[in-house]
């Protein structure tokens, strides 16, 4: 009987690339937000603030990251599952119900998520999804 089982965990060079695509995202659209990566756990991995985002939105990538990590699913799909009348979803522990954090998958298993904020949630998640697609 084995006690355990490999987990994917994002390395910190994939989680520089990340934010290295986010930001040239947010940079091309001329938009400012901070984007953080985080392992399975909510760890911090990587941070980035570009110049001029508001000094809330530091947080705010971190957690939607934690979120999206933890619960293993786009932020987007619990926000979108509390305003469908599952409001019990807003009392989730330590969830930030906010799109703009998107798991990163490995073999089908969360390796980490980046969390993006700073513009509405709708365009921190066209970072976040533009940042994934661009590490490959």
């Amino acid at each position: 009987m084995s006690v355990a089982r490999p987990v994917p965990v994002v390395t910190l060079e994939g989680a520089r690339a990340l934010v290295a695509a986010g930001e040239a995202e947010a940079r091309r659209r001329g938009w400012t937000v901070a984007i953080a990566v985080v392992d399975p756990a909510g760890g911090l991995v990587c941070f980035a603030c570009l110049d001029g985002t508001q000094p809330a939105s530091q947080e705010i990538a971190i957690a939607k990251a934690r979120t999206a990590a933890r619960f293993k699913r786009p932020t987007k799909a619990l926000e979108d599952g509390a305003a469908g009348g599952r409001p019990g979803l807003l009392s989730l522990p330590g969830a930030l119900l906010l799109e703009g954090g998107l798991p990163i998958l490995v073999d089908g298993q969360v390796a980490g998520a980046i969390g993006v904020s700073g513009m509405t949630s709708a365009e921190d998640g066209v970072i976040a999804a533009a940042a994934l697609a661009a590490a490959g």
